[in-house]
Parts: C-alpha cells; sequence; structure tokens
C-alpha cells in the first residue's frame, strides 16, 4: 500500500480522501492556492504546499507546480479528485513519468472517453445502446443541418470536449441550428481548447441515471448499482438520490450489465461512472463515462456500505477487487443535496465572505464540507461549498430526515441554495419520484412563479 499520497484538489474532496487515507495509515498531502490558504483540508492534511495564485490556471491546474511539489514531498501516488486534472491523460502521463503511481485509469482510457464522439463510437462497438446522432464529429453549421435532416428534431447540440453544459444547446429548427453551431462552437474552443460539435437526438422526458463501476487491474469489474441524478439547473446536478426510484428492477439489471460489459470493453481500472439518459418507457442510452471519482458518489457508499476511495486506493495499488457482484446488494435509500454560495432565484454563484455555519447533528446525516463558519468563498471557483447526504431504510423516510437536516442548516454571510432545496424537497411531484432532468423548470420554477 502507499506511504504518501498529494491529493491534487481543493475543498470537501479534499477532505473527503484526507478521511479514507487517515483511516488506511497513508500520509497525505495537500496543496493549496492564496484563497484557499484558512480551508480546512489544508489543515487536515499530514503535509500542505502552497501553489500560489488565485486562478485555477495559475494553482490546481498549474501541472509543472504540482509536480514539483509531488517530488518535494517524496509521494508515491497522487489522488485527483474530481474536476480540475482528474480526467488529464496528459497530467496522468507526467504522473507516471516520474515514476509516481496516478489514482485512476490508464492515460489512454481517460483520454479516449474525454471525447463524447470517440466514447459513443466505442460504446456502439461494444454493443451499449447509444442515443441516435452522427457518427462523427460535425465541421460546419451546414453538415450539422444535413444531419439533423436524418435525425429529427428537437436535436441537442453538444461539444464533443465539453462538460457542466457548456457547449451544449438543444435546438428545434435550422435557423437556431446555425446560430447555435457557431456560437457553442467558439465557447467549447475557449473552455476547452476543442471547438469538435456533435449532434444527438433530443429524448423526452429522459432520467439522467448512473452506473458506479469499480475494476481491478486484472479483469474484475462489478457495479455499486445506480444513482439518479435528474434534477439539475444549467445542466448540473443539484440533488441525487440512490437508487433510483423511477427504474425497474429489470431496467436496473440491464443498465448494469451493460456499464461492465462497456468497462470491460474498454479495459477500464479503477472506480468509474457510467451515465445513461433513461426515457419516460425505460429504454436507456449511453451518455458519457465520467473516468473518475463522481461528486455523489456517498450516496452509493451509503447504500452498499463499501468506502469507494479505499476501493479506488486498493485497486491502484495492485489489489484485486474485495467484492463480487453477487455479494452486493441495495441497504436502503440515500439522497444527496450540493450546498453552493448561490442565489436561489437566479442561480448565479454568489461568492463572500461567510459570518456563521450551523449544521444539523445526529448519526442520520453526513456532512462533506469545503469550508467552516469563518470561510470566504472564492469567486474563482466552483461555488459548491458542502454536500448534506442522508439515509434511511427506504426514501420516505430518507426524505423526512434530509427535510430536517436541511431546517437545521443554517448559513450566514452569504446567499446559497438551501431555500431552493428545502422547497424542492416540500413538493409531491418529487416524493413521488417524478424526477426528470426537466424537474426544476416543470414543478420548481413554475411553483415559485405562483
Amino acid at each position: 500500500m502507499f506511504q504518501k499520497v498529494l491529493i491534487a484538489n481543493r475543498g470537501e474532496i479534499a477532505s473527503r480522501i484526507i478521511r479514507t487515507c487517515q483511516k488506511m495509515n497513508i500520509q497525505t498531502v495537500a496543496i493549496y492556492s492564496e484563497p484557499d490558504a484558512d480551508k480546512p483540508f489544508v489543515r487536515e492534511a499530514d503535509e500542505s504546499y502552497p501553489l500560489g495564485g488565485s486562478r485555477v490556471n495559475e494553482s490546481y491546474l498549474n501541472v509543472e507546480k504540482v509536480l514539483e511539489i509531488a517530488k518535494q514531498a517524496n509521494v508515491d501516488a497522487i489522488h485527483p479528485g474530481y474536476g480540475l486534472l482528474s480526467e488529464n491523460g496528459d497530467f496522468a502521463n507526467s504522473i507516471e513519468a516520474k515514476g509516481i503511481t496516478f489514482i485512476g485509469p490508464s492515460p489512454d482510457v481517460m483520454t479516449k472517453m474525454g471525447s463524447k464522439v470517440a466514447a459513443r463510437k466505442t460504446m456502439q462497438e461494444a454493443g451499449v445502446p447509444v442515443i441516435p446522432g452522427t457518427e462523427s464529429a460535425v465541421e460546419t453549421p451546414e453538415d450539422a443541418i444535413e444531419a439533423a435532416k436524418e435525425i429529427g428534431y428537437p436535436i441537442m447540440l453538444k461539444a464533443s470536449a465539453g462538460g457542466g453544459g457548456i457547449g451544449m444547446q438543444i435546438v428545434n429548427n435550422d435557423e437556431e441550428l446555425q446560430k447555435a453551431f457557431e456560437s457553442n462552437s467558439k465557447r467549447a474552443t475557449m473552455f476547452f481548447g476543442d471547438g469538435t460539435m456533435f449532434l444527438e437526438k433530443k429524448i423526452v422526458e429522459p432520467h439522467h441515471v448512473e452506473i458506479q463501476i469499480l475494476a481491478d487491474g486484472i479483469g474484475n469489474t462489478i457495479h455499486l448499482f445506480e444513482r439518479e441524478c435528474s434534477i439539475q439547473r444549467r445542466h448540473q446536478k443539484v440533488i441525487e438520490e440512490a437508487p433510483s426510484p423511477f427504474i425497474s428492477e429489470d431496467t436496473r439489471q440491464r443498465m448494469g450489465e451493460a456499464a461492465v460489459k462497456a468497462a470491460k470493453t474498454i479495459g477500464y481500472k479503477n472506480a468509474g461512472t457510467i451515465e445513461f439518459l433513461v426515457d419516460k418507457d425505460q429504454h436507456f442510452y449511453f451518455l458519457e463515462m465520467n473516468t473518475r471519482l463522481q461528486v455523489e458518489h456517498p450516496i452509493t457508499e451509503e447504500i452498499t456500505g463499501l468506502d469507494i476511495v479505499e476501493e479506488q486506493l486498493r485497486i491502484a495499488a495492485g489489489e484485486e477487487l474485495r467484492h463480487k457482484q453477487e455479494d452486493l446488494m441495495i441497504q436502503g435509500h440515500a439522497l444527496e443535496v450540493r450546498i453552493y454560495a448561490e442565489d436561489p432565484k437566479t442561480f448565479y454563484p454568489a461568492p463572500g465572505q461567510m459570518t456563521s455555519l450551523s449544521l444539523p447533528e445526529g448519526d442520520y446525516v453526513r456532512h462533506e464540507l469545503a469550508v467552516d463558519g469563518s470561510s470566504f468563498v472564492s469567486p474563482f471557483y466552483d461555488p459548491m461549498i458542502a454536500k448534506c447526504i442522508t439515509s434511511a431504510s427506504n426514501r420516505n423516510d430518507a426524505i423526512q430526515l434530509m427535510e430536517k437536516a436541511l431546517k437545521e442548516y443554517h448559513v450566514e454571510g452569504i446567499k446559497t441554495n438551501l431555500p431552493m432545496l428545502r422547497d424542492i424537497l416540500a413538493l409531491d411531484a418529487f416524493k413521488r419520484g417524478n424526477t426528470n432532468t426537466h424537474f426544476i423548470e416543470t414543478y420548481y420554477l413554475k411553483e415559485e412563479a405562483k
């Protein structure tokens, strides 16, 4: 097992990884930018090193500086967390070139799955259902319009290298597609350095359901069931739950088998997630693969009893999977809400100085915190400040516990989305499990407008 691990990340996920490393008697190294100098994860690590700068390209995306600290601290592995450099194949290659273990999949697999066009082709070859769409990149608006005639509107225009909804837009006719193609291609080039676009058929009333997988280095692959991640704003998840209240047991089994098949086909190793769109008739289609730990991994841990970060570390250290598929079962129900420093009406980030933080207490709630009561929430990073997780023997009880937790959750000094989260959980449509990806527009915003 590793002796010392550097966490190439920040905030709550850095704290989360540190916690498991401490449990396994592994020393930890934190790296931090200037605005993060006083954050909890910096204090929690055994060693902490400054990166300098405020913006991510000056700090957490500065590969040369990260590797310099890794050498200075004499670490034998690096955990990338999620976001930032976590799915950067060049970063993983650079780590391995230094004789340091990257806690994640191989750089080649990461690069292949990072391109939505390449990932789509790979899944088709593996026999995994994919959404009808273009088989290769679309070069011009004219080519896009021609392809749209074959697929049929409405169309989802997507950036191949995209993420977080960037470069993605629904279009309903040729005129909209002409305008959207050029603007989204430019935006994708600006954010990802790649303006490649492709088209997919827009699925009506879709659910966003993903399958967590684990795979070791000798061919063993399992899935840890599914997460329902349909409640989103700006194409980013806000509330997740496991298992999904929507899919049937038959669909669950078939999706799990498809995810395992996909992972085996590409020679995947470590933890990953296969994301699917599921239509109202429970037909499911491959959406993308996340080659890293997910933000919402705690709810899977709650219903399986596994520590996914520990499994990542063991796999990266060369160990065989400790669990077989037939040994796993769903234990109860879990919910996770993401608490953001943002205006709950406009969804715009609302950074600033926190003056107090009061958390619900008790065994029924799990906290993943990026801040403490005196933290300054920087405008330079993602505005998520915490995750709150509840679990129970059934969905209704898990919801009631989350409602209780959110009533007792208080943040002062900045705006947060706590009012929105409380309102969503109180809606009958949420309690019924009617949570497709249009939930916020269909139910929450209409209720707010009354």
